[in-house]
């Protein structure tokens, strides 16, 4: 079968079994072989399009490209990690009372079809399937943040709802107008929404209505990045959601919204105004990494804090994507790629110190080093490495993005250094604290699985001392494409 059609096919079919069958034995092994099939297929579809090129399926509706796969690759081996990850993690919450048998029936059915919405938007060549398959994200990663059932975790989940619904719905008025745009070139073909087809036109489509239709788009799927100022549901639904929830919003739900603003940056590149679309990303990145950063020292709770970092990084991802040019947008690429291993090890090990101190308080969370060295060091390596400190790989992306701030947009490099040096304080700040000194944390019935922890920080350790160079081949390739 078709590797395409598995990557797609595997998440959907174990998703409706778990939501049938999921109070079984054997459930949670199938969620976890789910994931390997997954990770599995995404490796093969990896490797024929680098060596095969571009491709099709389901006639044009689904299209790889070097591009996407990168992307495909990186959410499928999250979506393993974080699987395994969550076995004990939810065997420990059951036994703690916070979850029943059908509450646990329904996160892993949810996260296989999560799975299975992030890929399918990310493979659509249609940009209204797109727009179907971030929608679909968001009915199932709101019943996901709700899984406790408890006035905050349902807030959370509502606030999730209507923010992330309005920005849709945005989204789907971006995605009306691009079809005006493009049905006048390509006529009623069925074709107009095509991005295959949209790309190769784009120079011949209405200015003003792909610039109207590229700041709706922009607003739409920004909110689900995380983007000011309409990124307040975020650091909610990963303080009341379950962690490994929290893993896969920051780690993989962003990225395929970004993701979604870049395919739509490439056409409105070349009908609008130079810099049109790039201005205005750097004008959002800018706003969010710069709120973001001061709302960092507020924080209390250790995943809202955390939450806030995905915002500032995803800020940082932006502007440097708004940049453009081949070296801000490999820059853009790296970091996103270093920003969801990273982040996603920091949850699996908050995760693990949460159970372990029966909170989410950061002034009652003391002593990792001596309740379980192992997910005190994960802690720290994480808060190091996501802090840009060399030589993990998000040293390596930001010090990209810095120099080519300071050699093409030198106003912004100011505001840069202060919001990276304003977050760096108070993230360390907080975390320091967490690591060292007394505690009395009882010891968790189920051991933790802390493997994928270091297995994505060494991962980004390797990326920041040495590049693979059919990696390095593949990011260019992806970075051209984005212009």
């Amino acid at each position: 079968m078709d590797a395409l059609v598995l990557t797609l096919a595997i998440p959907l079919a174990s998703g409706l079994l778990l939501a049938l069958f999921g109070e079984r034995g054997w459930a949670p092994r199938l969620n976890l072989a789910a994931s390997l099939g997954t990770f599995l297929a995404a490796a093969l579809l990896t490797v024929e399009v680098v060596a095969g090129g571009p491709r099709f399926a389901f006639g044009e509706a689904f299209f790889i490209d070097s591009m996407n796969v990168f992307f495909v690759a990186l959410t499928a081996f999250v979506g393993l990690t974080t699987s395994i990850f969550s076995g004990p993690y939810m065997r420990n919450e059951r036994s703690h009372g916070r979850l029943t048998a059908a509450r646990l029936r329904l996160y892993k059915s949810m996260f296989q079809l999560f799975m299975f919405t992030m890929l399918a938007a990310l493979t659509t060549n249609n940009l209204g399937i797109l727009w179907v398959a971030m929608e679909a994200a968001t009915l199932t990663t709101v019943l996901l943040v709700s899984l406790y059932r408890t006035p905050a975790s349902l807030e959370a989940a509502w606030k999730y709802f209507i923010l992330c619904g309005v920005g849709i719905a945005q989204a789907l008025f971006g995605t009306i107008l691009l079809y005006f745009a493009a049905e006048r070139v390509l006529g009623e073909t069925g074709n107009a929404l095509l991005w295959t087809h949209l790309v190769s036109v784009r120079g011949q489509l209405e200015p003003v209505v792909m610039a109207l239709s590229f700041i709706f788009l922009l607003v739409g799927y920004g909110t689900k990045v995380g983007l000011a100022p309409l990124h307040n549901w975020l650091p909610d639904a990963h303080a009341e959601g379950p962690t490994p929830v929290s893993a896969v919003l920051s780690g993989l739900l962003l990225n395929v919204a970004l993701y979604a603003i870049l395919r739509v940056k490439v056409l409105a590149d070349g009908a609008t105004a130079p810099g049109f679309a790039g201005d205005l990303m750097m004008g959002f990145g800018l706003l969010t990494l710069l709120l973001a950063a001061f709302f960092l020292s507020r924080q209390k709770d250790i995943k809202r804090l955390f939450a806030y970092s995905s915002i500032e990084h995803m800020g940082l991802i932006t502007f440097a994507f708004g940049m453009g040019g081949p070296v801000a947008n490999f820059a853009g690429l790296l970091h996103m790629s270093m920003h969801s291993l990273t982040k996603s090890a920091i949850f699996f090990a908050v995760g693990h110190a949460a159970q372990k101190c029966g909170t989410q308080a950061m002034e009652d969370i003391r002593g990792l080093m001596r309740i379980n060295p192992v997910i005190g060091w994960g802690l720290m390596l994480g808060t190091l490495a996501i802090l840009g400190l060399p030589p993990f790989g998000v040293f390596a992306s930001e010090f990209m993005i810095l120099t080519h701030a300071m050699k093409h947009h030198p106003w912004a490099t100011p505001v840069l250094l202060l919001a990276l040096g304003v977050a760096f304080a108070a993230i360390f700040g907080k975390v320091q604290p967490m690591v060292f000194g007394d505690t009395h944390a009882r010891r968790l019935p189920h051991a933790p699985a802390i493997t994928p922890v270091f297995v994505h920080l060494a991962l980004v350790l390797m990326l920041g001392l040495w590049m693979p160079p059919y990696l390095v081949r593949w990011f260019e390739e992806a970075a051209r494409m984005l212009g």
